[in-house]
């Protein structure tokens, strides 16, 4: 059986998916077989697997960075909210169906089963699980039926690493608060602590490292510093989300939905020099982009209302109307039909039927199976402004409730106007290109001004850097020591 490590974390967001990723690939580079664990995820970034199975999409990065196929072993239950108190609940990538959260709480303990035979079977086929657990441990409201943090490290017989979030304020606090709160054997899992994402002189850090050790009974592992990389978040707690981008040569609108879902589907854009991807919640910062794109949604007619509501459904039909490309993904391309109807109540907005932004001639009509797959194909029959991308061959995965036509092609739309179901179409860089190069014959920009890069390649050296920077600022010998439990 693997050995095994669990990062659990102070607080959501405080680095846990990053930090698991470069251990994997620390690993995988070290020369084991390597494989991320998550039992329990709550995020709208999903991905469809070979098998057609869903997972979240943090699991898929680590995957990457352990140089494997993405599994949904590895993460077996996926929580994509639909509400603020209930989500769509996933197993072993399958929908079982829309729960509140009280429902949900009643019913884990039925998918215990599924988590750990996940676990096992994953255990047979790799040297080194990299388990990460979710928000904190120290809910002390949720350890009763904890099937993620404490609860899930007792089952597989996991050593604890905590991380703190120090760009926050009060890391000293976090990590020896979450310990105390924690029941002696689950105190008596933690192996050491972690300081995340410092900027500074780490010398000024060292009189406080020194009394947390003492008042945790645990090794300072590491700090390691706020690190740029080029790597797929987890969800809309992303940063990249809120991070003031200016304009370049070309600019680049994502209308930043409620429920947006999916949003590393624009990462490709953001490896050009010169183009400028903006996320827009507001109509006063849509000014006049060359490209809008309208994302996914775990939530489409509830969006929608908001996009009506707030003015920006009318900036879009405007911009559209302007000779701007707009395109839709998935819940956003069904925005841009004619009408969307939900008569079985599938999603959660209470709607039963609304019109679309009226782009598209297409209806869309929601069901309760989802359609979850992958695909590939050549793109033809499209014409107007994206004609270009005749010929080109692409690749992705679909994951939607509703139906707008049978036998869609992959890319509908004329004009400048298009929409797709498929996650991951701008991935292939011959697409981005075609797509890049249509919106520069219409600005009467030279394509090779916007500076371009090999994506594979990119990514792969984000991986890497991720792994040295992790590498050079935690005590690996000692966390070796760990996994051979010598400590």
């Amino acid at each position: 059986m693997a050995k095994n490590i669990m990062i659990q974390g102070t607080m959501s967001n405080a680095g846990k998916s990053l930090l698991a990723a470069g251990l994997c690939r620390i690993f995988k580079q070290d020369g084991y077989r390597v494989a991320p664990f998550k039992s329990q995820n709550m995020a709208l970034n999903s991905f469809i697997t070979r098998d057609g199975g869903e997972m979240g999409r943090a699991q898929v990065v680590q995957a990457e960075a352990a140089g494997i196929q993405p599994d949904v072993r590895m993460n077996p239950i996926l929580l994509k909210p639909t509400t603020d108190i209930g989500s769509q609940v996933i197993v072993n990538g399958r929908v079982q169906g829309n729960m509140g959260a009280m429902e949900y709480s009643f019913r884990k303990k039925e998918y215990l089963p599924a988590v750990l035979e996940a676990y096992r079977s994953l255990a047979t086929e790799y040297d080194i699980i990299v388990i990460e657990g979710a928000g904190s441990p120290a809910e002390i409201n949720l350890r009763k039926d904890d099937i993620v943090n404490m609860g899930l490290a007792k089952l597989v017989d996991a050593p604890v690493l905590l991380v703190g979030d120090i760009d926050r304020g009060g890391v000293f606090a976090q990590l020896y608060g979450t310990i105390s709160l924690l029941e002696p054997e689950e105190r008596r899992r933690v192996k050491g602590t972690i300081i995340n994402k410092f900027r500074g002189d780490r010398s000024i850090l060292e009189p406080g490292l020194n009394t947390l050790e003492e008042l945790c009974g645990v090794p300072v592992v590491g700090v390691v510093p706020y690190t740029h990389v080029d790597i797929d978040d987890e969800d809309s707690l992303s940063e990249r989300l809120d991070r003031p981008t200016t304009r370049k040569l070309i600019d680049i609108a994502v209308i930043r939905l409620p429920y947006i879902s999916n949003f590393t589907d624009f990462g490709a854009f953001e490896r050009y020099g010169n183009v400028s991807l903006r996320y827009v919640d507001h109509v006063k910062d849509l000014h006049q982009p060359d490209m809008i794109i309208l994302p996914g949604t775990k939530s489409t007619m509830a969006d929608l209302l908001w996009l009506r509501q707030c003015g920006l459904e009318s900036a879009v039909q405007k911009a559209a109307a302007s000779g701007a490309l707009v395109f839709g993904v998935c819940g956003g391309f069904q925005m841009l039909g004619r009408k969307i109807s939900d008569p079985q109540q599938v999603e959660a907005a209470g709607i039963a039927e609304m019109r679309g932004m009226g782009l598209l001639e297409m209806d869309t009509i929601f069901h309760p199976e989802k359609v979850q797959t992958q695909t590939k194909g050549v793109f033809e029959g499209i014409d107007g402004l994206l004609a270009g991308l005749n010929g080109k061959q692409y690749e992705g995965y679909e994951i939607h409730m509703g139906r707008s036509e049978e036998k869609l092609p992959a890319l509908v739309g004329t004009g400048n106007v298009y929409g797709s179901y498929i996650h991951g179409i701008f991935d292939a860089p011959e697409i981005c290109n075609a797509i890049l190069k249509a919106i520069c014959r219409q600005r009467g920009i030279d394509f090779s001004l916007l500076e371009t890069l090999d994506s594979r390649e990119y990514k792969n050296r984000q991986y890497d850097l991720l792994a040295d920077v992790v590498r050079s600022s935690l005590d690996m010998d000692y966390i070796y020591r760990v996994l051979n439990r010598e400590v």
